[in-house]
């Protein structure tokens, strides 16, 4: 096999999550009415923002060798603590602060904090005590939950402040605010993945933990800050979910870590660990959002939008299984 192939079929193999999503698009424009117009692309954009973001968190963990399963749960919390303290009607207490702007930085402030110390309670158990990433974030994922319905007493916060319901609503070259935050923040944490020395010792502690321990990487320090990360995005995630919403709802969110962990597997990230980059995540985002958008334009029943996700996430998998395949044989 000549170098210029060789080249070729690595780029293919590394961007195949993309050519995905070009595909499909284009199926589905050319089959399905009124499919291929530039709102409909916008609307996938923005459905997909704050799955997106949360996809981030988890993908850092995943990369990492390890799981976290708490996300949604984490979001949820996020967003019920920034709806009581900024809503206006419901559970909301409705906290105003002069001049009105800075209701904004405070409730990010808040949803991160949120996120931030579940995120440090999972990365002590998991990397101090060397406990089960498996167990340890299932059971957060149901004590969080737990916790949002204890906060809430199953009621519903509602009216987020206006001056932090702006960035749902006012828009920057046809996307609202918040899908450009959900953007931004993968080409931040593209950069920070692909070109810092944790970026870097991420995907060696995923690919070989021993190894990585052996060259003099502190492995245990970057594994906390890893689910701290995880965490403190799944807190950004609640506040754009809070946005979304304008308000927040004992059960908001339920189902999106089926999701995340759908778009993760999709976007390339090998499950074992060490492989992985968060534009294809993206790509699988917007993947999952596109065929949500076709079921919907098509006025197919909501249960196709699940078989269709669990198809996708098999199929990712068996993917993944081939790809490893070429690329020995390429090595």
């Amino acid at each position: 096999m000549s170098p210029r192939t060789r080249h070729i079929l690595e780029l293919v193999l590394d961007n195949l999550v993309w050519f995905m999503l070009v595909f499909v698009l284009a199926v589905f424009s050319i089959f399905i009415p009124n499919f291929f117009q530039l709102g409909i692309f916008a609307n996938i954009v923005e459905a997909s923002s704050v799955l997106g973001v949360m996809s981030i968190g988890l993908a850092l963990v995943i990369i990492a060798g390890h799981m976290d399963l708490s996300v949604e749960s984490v979001a949820a919390l996020s967003a019920m603590a920034v709806g009581i303290v900024f809503c206006s009607s419901g559970i909301g207490i409705g906290l105003q602060l002069h001049p009105d702007w800075l209701m904004v930085p405070v409730s990010l402030a808040i949803a991160l904090a949120v996120g931030a110390v579940i995120g440090v309670i999972n990365g002590f158990l998991i990397v101090r005590l060397q406990m089960s990433a498996f167990i340890i974030t299932l059971a957060s994922y149901i004590w969080v939950r737990g916790l949002v319905l204890v906060v809430s007493g199953g009621r519903s916060a509602q009216d987020l402040a206006p001056a932090i319901r702006w960035f749902g609503i006012q828009r920057l070259v046809g996307l609202p605010l918040t899908a450009w935050i959900a953007v931004g923040c993968f080409v931040v944490f593209s950069l920070i993945l692909a070109k810092t020395p944790f970026g870097r010792h991420l995907v060696m502690i995923g690919g070989n933990e021993t190894a990585t321990f052996r060259a003099g990487i502190r492995v245990n320090r970057n594994l906390i800050i890893a689910f701290v990360l995880a965490g403190a995005i799944a807190g950004l995630a609640g506040w754009l979910l809070a946005i979304r919403t304008s308000g927040a709802t004992a059960n908001l969110g339920v189902g999106l870590l089926f999701n995340a962990f759908a778009a993760v597997v999709i976007g390339g990230v090998s499950l074992k660990g060490g492989v992985g980059t968060l534009p294809g995540v993206y790509a699988g985002v917007l993947l999952l959002s596109a065929i949500n958008t076709a079921i919907n334009l098509m006025g197919l029943p909501a249960n196709f939008t699940q078989v269709i996700h669990g198809l996708l996430v098999l199929a990712a998998v068996l993917l993944d299984a081939f790809k490893q395949t070429i690329r020995q044989r390429l090595a």
